[in-house]
């Protein structure tokens, strides 16, 4: 079956249908903050601080906006610190790669993935699926020298002591923006055609946390995952400072200021019923779509 993602909604309007492969690319950009003040352009930020300082009757705390978001600046150029009120009305949204950082406490917009959505549920509909995913990815390896897809798993958590969560139930593939798949392994399985893809050598999955996914597929269905590239690596060292332990949503927040919602009734729920609903599937391509153009944006 194939759905529709959605793209503008937090509320999943994915509906069957038939679907075209011409969904655009998701496109992010650097602010135009990041460009160097001059030495002149400071000295008049100064003289409006300065101002804004005498005029200003609302107390903050040391390096904040009104809205509260920490802000530590520094130019390029020179070194020095920069005011707190330009910031004021600015957008809040910086290039987490800028010297511009806010730990920041505002709602991002949500990403969500709006592209095909291939779900698969039994073992004819799973092997089918990897066999026409083996071939787009055996096309697009003439164009590219390194192929990486996204990966994740779902499955059923545990909310009584003493009793393990359920196998993994769900697997997710993204190769690109435009089409992901989710397939429903809890009822097929892995046929040898999806075990022939986790276990190709060649082909690079992508994920954060993905070396536990993998050891969880192994244990569960004997088949292995590899090679991994672990997101949070590539984020450590891409981004300045101490190193750390991302989750996908955090990362997906620092990297391009979207946020990855993950509400709990989705997330805990049943990943073993039947049929997964619209929203289940929605939720599960998204994940997979994050770790791929995450991926992706970080390689480049």
């Amino acid at each position: 079956m194939e759905f529709r993602g959605s793209s503008n909604s937090s509320h999943s309007s994915t509906e069957l249908s038939a679907c075209s492969s011409s969904f655009p690319p998701w496109s992010f950009s650097a602010s135009e903050f990041d460009q160097p003040f001059t030495e002149q352009q400071l000295q008049a930020i100064e003289a409006i601080e300065a101002a804004y300082q005498s005029t200003s009757a609302k107390k903050r705390r040391p390096n904040s906006t009104p809205d509260g978001n920490e802000v530590s600046c520094v130019s390029p150029d020179t070194g020095r610190r920069l005011p707190r009120s330009i910031f004021s009305h600015q957008s809040p949204r910086f290039s987490p790669l800028s010297p511009c950082r806010v730990n920041s406490k505002m709602r991002f917009p949500a990403l969500n993935y709006g592209g095909r959505i291939i779900y698969s549920r039994t073992v004819s509909e799973v092997d089918r699926a990897s066999r026409e995913l083996a071939k787009k990815i055996n096309s697009t390896r003439k164009a590219m020298d390194q192929i990486t897809i996204g990966f994740d798993i779902e499955w059923r958590p545990s909310f009584k002591r003493g009793v393990p969560p359920g196998k993994a139930a769900v697997m997710q593939l993204c190769l690109e923006n435009s089409e992901c798949h989710v397939m429903h392994i809890i009822h097929s399985g892995i046929p040898q055609s999806l075990q022939a893809l986790l276990e190709d050598d060649t082909l690079s999955k992508a994920g954060v946390g993905i070396a536990s996914d993998a050891s969880k597929v192994f244990k569960e269905y004997n088949v292995s995952v590899k090679p991994l590239n672990e997101i949070s690596d590539l984020a450590n060292q891409k981004l300045a400072g101490v190193p750390k332990k991302w989750g996908l949503r955090a990362l997906t927040e620092t990297l391009i200021s979207k946020e990855l919602q993950k509400p709990d009734r989705i997330r805990l729920g049943n990943w073993e019923v039947a049929v997964l609903s619209k929203d289940q599937l929605q939720y599960a391509a998204t994940d997979a779509f994050a770790s791929w153009y995450l991926h992706e944006i970080q390689s480049q």
